[in-house]
């Protein structure tokens, strides 16, 4: 698998008259599990955006392999990168296999059918996001969870190297948010670059091999997971104390307590 690298330069966005995010500097390598942390509206989903080349930044630069975005066809950079949103509809009664399948449009040409070779990787797609039973389904029938599963197994499709997800397990439950989870991170020790952004710290910290602490339209820090979560860094970010607890698995879990 071909390394990459996605970054950002000194990137800002504005829009009406207000700073999402500025002076973000960050770097995305291959075999990496990166989670974005931080407070609600703290700028997450904009550097999502920004590195997925859904927003062209105000100032600065976001590059793919040190090429620019805007340099790339959206078909070819579809081929390099899938973007999984939050929150997505359809309202077109498709099947989840037909969803799935359009995952691989960016490896087609003009009225070109699928292959042999595409319907197989429709078909490893489901079968790791666990919605193989639902294929013939409808979309429109499906629960929250069961949606979110097929879009990620639609951006799992596209052979993507490169997988970035805004809060991927914000519709699941407990057991397939760990299915999901587990998934991000085989396909990172794949070698594929992964990030995902998430509220949960303890979650991102165990599965994260690298944490981006986003605060006030601004990247705090980042780095190992043990560096970047520290008390005080906690505190100033969330305004919460930290009690940290050592559990039988040998893991450290983190107890929060309201400063006020």
């Amino acid at each position: 698998m071909s390394i990459n690298t996605l970054a950002l330069h000194k990137a800002g966005i504005e829009i009406d008259n207000r700073w999402l995010m500025q002076d973000a500097s960050l770097t995305l390598l291959s075999g990496q599990l990166t989670a974005f942390i931080g407070q609600n509206g703290a700028g997450k989903t904009t550097l999502l955006r920004l590195l997925a080349g859904l927003w062209q930044p105000t100032v600065g630069l976001v590059t793919l392999n040190w090429r620019e975005l805007q340099q790339f066809h959206r078909r070819e950079l579809a081929q390099h990168l899938a973007f999984v949103p939050q929150n997505s509809q359809i309202d077109f009664a498709f099947t989840v296999k037909a969803i799935i399948t359009m995952g691989r449009n960016p490896h087609l040409g003009r009225f070109q059918h699928e292959t042999e070779y595409d319907h197989l990787c429709v078909e490893q797609a489901m079968i790791k996001t666990d919605v193989a039973h639902l294929a013939n389904r409808l979309v429109t029938e499906l629960s929250g969870g069961e949606w979110q599963r097929v879009v990620i197994a639609r951006s799992l499709a596209t052979e993507a190297n490169i997988i970035l997800l805004d809060e991927p397990t914000a519709s699941l439950d407990v057991g397939h948010s760990l299915e999901v989870l587990d998934l991000l991170k085989e396909l990172a020790k794949e070698g594929k670059t992964v990030a995902f952004s998430m509220h949960d710290i303890n979650t991102a910290a165990r599965y994260a091999n690298k944490i981006v602490l986003v605060h006030q339209g601004g990247i705090v820090d980042s780095g190992k997971p043990e560096k970047v979560l520290t008390d005080e860094a906690i505190s100033d970010v969330f305004g919460v104390s930290v009690e940290r607890v050592a559990v039988s698995t040998g893991e450290t879990i983190l107890f929060f307590y309201s400063n006020y």
